[in-house]
């Protein structure tokens, strides 16, 4: 399965989440708390996003940082694609994650096996308890599947998993119990931008 192949994504939403909490927790300089409450925290400016490959398009805060990891696994190795963005001065990571089947693998697996095992390593991974989920459709009726889970520093992932054309996708939204609250909205229309494109 793609046990190894997550590892590395579930290591770097970990990192991307704790690195924004860290710069939320540097006191601010005493010039900041002079200033009059009007000024409103910067809104980052959403656009949409489409990888190189053209295989998905989503709406992002900016343009997201892109990063390649190759793990081994039995069926050989696989590269993990991640796309991060971080909107300033907000305690939320924007994820979105892929990685390709083999395709004698992807022809033959089971998609809601492959579903269920990318949400039992994430939990593992993370330490996390899972809050809820359900099984879901891509726009173009892949099978997918959304958790909510929460680790044991409070922070709360909201991912969509789905199982297109021998890939399996990933799109998260990783912040704190605060900021879900606030971002709610945002977060939803975020996940729910998320669209697979078919190869042509």
């Amino acid at each position: 399965m793609t046990v190894k192949s997550l590892l590395p994504l579930i290591a770097a939403t970990i990192v991307c989440g704790g690195s924004v909490l860290v710069e939320a927790r540097q006191p601010k300089p005493p010039a900041a708390v002079v200033k009059p409450k009007v000024s409103q925290p910067v809104q980052p400016q959403w656009k949409l996003y489409t990888p190189p490959d053209g295989r998905f398009s989503i709406l992002m805060p900016g343009s997201p940082n892109r990063n390649t990891q190759s793990q081994k696994t039995y069926m050989g190795e696989i590269n993990l694609e991640i796309f991060v963005a971080q909107p300033p001065k907000q305690q939320v990571a924007y994820i979105v994650a892929y990685n390709d089947f083999p395709y004698s693998y992807g022809q033959m697996a089971d998609p809601q096996a492959v579903l269920n095992n990318a949400r039992d390593m994430a939990l593992k991974t993370t330490k996390s308890n899972l809050i809820s989920q359900r099984n879901i459709r891509s726009s173009n009726n892949h099978p997918g599947k959304e958790i909510e889970y929460i680790n044991s520093g409070g922070k709360i992932t909201i991912s969509r998993m789905y199982v297109a054309e021998g890939r399996l996708y990933q799109v998260m939204a990783i912040t704190t119990k605060k900021q879900q609250k606030t971002l709610a909205k945002t977060i939803t229309g975020y996940l729910n931008s998320f669209h697979v494109v078919l190869k042509k």
